[in-house]
């Protein structure tokens, strides 16, 4: 099947988007699934998991393993593709959230933790303290657990971002997302420049720091625009990428353009394994935090010590 075209099947004038066979997910274990879910509704967590609407959701649960979502689930933007509430209004932090993330984590018994969060635009620092707290507080109770923040672009506050980076977190992610040319479309208040100067910045304030991002594909980019995605994300030291297949959560939210193939998956990742990158995982089936916990292994091959 040619990767810019669609899967699709007429019905009553309707078009409904058929998924490949590549895009079927294996069946959960859902007695793991139903324990991790038991123990975020008893600490009153949020995960991107279940928030976003991934498609993994199924195999990370059965696993144990979870992307958690502070400062939630209520966000200050609206990007279209993106299945977390922007409708709500946010509340006040909350002071508890960090330890009661630190506790999921200890329950979970977690080698790697991924933590991210809504766009809280509406905070001066847009979160960073509360980033911070998050880390220190799994630390303390988890001081073996490596750990992830997936943050956004904090408006281009880089005092935010350095105040972040000081808790020492072993991997500074933050998506880039699509291409420049579609940014206006998939991520109006966002910014391409802007998210790569916040990946170069991390690493000269913290070159201890692993970076990493990650885009979605199926959006209208061509080959050549990921390609040059990837040239930028090399140029400011970004250390890992992940490519995935975006998938509409909604009929309200963006259009699937096409259905990327496995083999253009392939190439993607070979080529950027050419480039330098330390770590990429690309599949129609990846997501930002998919297999993040294969960080550590790439951490032993490739030591950095901390200040």
């Amino acid at each position: 099947m040619s990767p810019d075209k669609l899967c699709t099947t007429s019905v009553r004038k309707a078009v409904v988007v058929v998924k490949p066979d590549w895009l079927r997910v294996k069946a959960p274990q859902w007695q793991r699934v139903g324990s991790v879910k038991e123990i975020l509704r008893d600490l009153a967590l949020n995960t991107v998991c279940e928030e976003a609407s991934c498609p993994n959701i199924g195999e990370c649960f059965s696993v144990g393993t979870a992307t958690f979502l502070i400062m939630g689930p209520a966000c200050t933007r609206a990007c279209p593709y993106c299945d977390i509430d922007f409708e709500k209004k946010p509340q006040a932090l909350d002071p508890t959230e960090p330890t009661r993330l630190a506790e999921a984590v200890r329950r979970l018994d977690l080698n790697h933790v991924v933590i991210t969060s809504v766009n809280r635009d509406d905070l001066p620092d847009g979160g960073a303290s509360q980033f911070r707290h998050c880390i220190e507080a799994v630390r303390t109770v988890s001081p073996k657990t490596t750990i992830e923040v997936l943050i956004p672009d904090l408006c281009a506050n880089w005092e935010a971002l350095e105040a972040i980076l000081a808790a020492q977190p072993e991997v500074l992610n933050h998506n880039t997302e699509t291409v420049p040319r579609l940014y206006r479309r998939v991520r109006p208040q966002g910014n391409y420049q802007r998210s790569l100067e916040l990946l170069q910045r991390s690493r000269e304030l913290a070159p201890w720091v692993y970076t990493k991002s990650g885009i979605m594909v199926g959006l209208g980019e061509t080959d050549a625009e990921v390609r040059e995605v990837m040239q930028d994300l090399r140029r400011v030291d970004c250390d890992i990428l992940t490519i995935g297949q975006y998938l509409q959560p909604s009929s309200k939210h963006l259009a699937i353009n096409s259905f990327v193939t496995p083999e253009q998956f392939d190439a993607w990742r070979e080529w950027g394994k050419s480039l330098g990158f330390l770590q990429i995982v690309s599949s129609p089936l990846t997501r930002s935090s998919y297999h993040a916990e294969q960080v550590q292994e790439l951490m032993k091959q490739y030591p950095r010590s901390r200040k």
